[in-house]
């Protein structure tokens, strides 16, 4: 019995070790677990079809649409204004008036003179004139007193002589019908009568010139004189500006403006708050010398006088509308350094991949692609820099972001 208890229980012992062997060399065996792959949270939007405006942006400076800095013709002192900064005037309103006595003297005195060659003008074609009636009535007589001859001198009844006698008489006649009908052309009086009309002509336009009216419509934006005061030559004493409309001139590339024409649609804003429609009027046909750029005019109503003359603003011209283009959203564009662009797109499994693309447009925030992408396709927008090929991502747009990824 005891030997037998002995033997079992040696046997259970080696039944334990081994298991206990057996169970250690089946867990060596086994592979240890294997890592989670990891998942990049990433933003998505779909590439869907749409009109996209390829718009070419610019700072500018504003000008009024029109500008007179007048400058007197005359040289005098200032004799009174009429108008303050900040009038509104119109077209040939009075705006000030120079002294202009002495100009007023000169006039009368043109006048005379211009009256007195009218009257010799007149004298001088009146005795023309009788002069010229009688040498006529002279020749009438000498031709009628030849022709008479001519005919008796054929039938014989005169001698030859009495008929060289009237043709004699007949170019005496002529000569002295041709001497007053040259007379009568008055050239002498004539050009002293030409000579005081320019004389009063230019008198009345130098009095005139004392009277400084405004050549357009506007607001007088400077007055830098006080009456009494005598300008400097060449200084404007009044400035009148346009400024229900501005003009906003921009300098632009070469290949910018080449894409521009007069009536492209465009915005003018200043401090990017106020923003106002307008249009491109001028493309110039020429480059700045110094710059090599191109200057581009757009112009824009003012309403209120919000755009001020000298001020900085920003000009946005649409150079081109495709209507039904592919288009994502432009930090989905991944550039290369060799220039090439690529998405990321993300599968239905969840799997990102890297995408080659070809752009066209771009319109600040959006970017047409014209071939390697279909529409429907979730392209990432977020989150896609660094991102390898075929890596695992989860979308976390936000609510919004979603509305617009899912195409609604």
């Amino acid at each position: 019995m005891c030997l037998a208890g002995r033997r079992n229980t040696i046997s259970r012992t080696a039944f334990c070790v081994v298991y206990a062997v057996s169970a250690v060399l089946l867990g060596c065996s086994s592979k240890e677990p294997r890592e989670a792959e990891p998942v990049v949270s990433v933003q998505t939007a779909i590439a869907s079809r749409k009109t996209i405006q390829e718009k070419i942006a610019a700072d500018a400076i504003l000008y009024p649409r029109d500008e007179a800095a007048i400058v007197p013709k005359v040289s005098a002192p200032i004799e009174k204004f009429y108008v303050q900064r900040g009038s509104h005037v119109h077209t040939g309103q009075l705006l000030a008036t120079i002294e202009n006595k002495d100009l007023a003297a000169a006039l009368t005195e043109n006048q005379g003179g211009y009256q007195q060659a009218q009257a010799a003008y007149d004298s001088a074609r009146q005795s023309s004139a009788q002069d010229l009636k009688l040498a006529k009535q002279q020749l009438d007589a000498a031709q009628q007193l030849f022709d008479g001859r001519e005919a008796l001198y054929r039938q014989g009844a005169i001698a030859e002589k009495d008929v060289e006698d009237a043709r004699v008489a007949l170019t005496q006649a002529r000569n002295q019908y041709d001497l007053a009908e040259k007379q009568y052309n008055l050239t002498a009086a004539g050009g002293e009568l030409t000579s005081a009309r320019g004389k009063l002509a230019g008198a009345q336009a130098q009095l005139g010139y004392t009277r400084i009216v405004s050549p357009i419509d506007g607001v007088v934006t400077d007055r830098p004189f006080y009456p009494g005061e005598t300008p400097p030559s060449g200084a404007a004493i009044v400035t009148v500006m346009d400024l229900s409309a501005v003009v906003a001139r921009a300098h632009l590339s070469q290949a910018q403006a080449k894409e521009l024409r007069v009536g492209d649609v465009a915005t003018v804003s200043i401090d990017g708050q106020t923003e106002m429609p307008g249009k491109v009027v001028v493309v110039s046909p020429a480059l700045d010398p110094n710059s090599t750029t191109v200057q581009v005019w757009i112009q824009t109503l003012n309403p209120g006088g919000v755009l001020k003359p000298g001020s900085t603003a920003a000009i946005s011209v649409v150079a081109r509308n495709v209507k039904d283009a592919l288009v994502v959203p432009a930090e989905a564009i991944l550039s290369a350094p060799d220039g090439t662009t690529s998405v990321m797109v993300v599968g239905s499994d969840g799997i990102a991949h890297q995408t080659s693309v070809a752009t066209g447009i771009h319109d600040g925030a959006e970017v047409q692609i014209v071939s390697g992408l279909h529409p429907g396709e979730q392209v990432v927008t977020q989150g896609a820099y660094g991102l390898p090929d075929g890596a695992k991502v989860a979308v976390s747009n936000s609510p919004a972001q979603a509305a617009t990824a899912s195409g609604h």
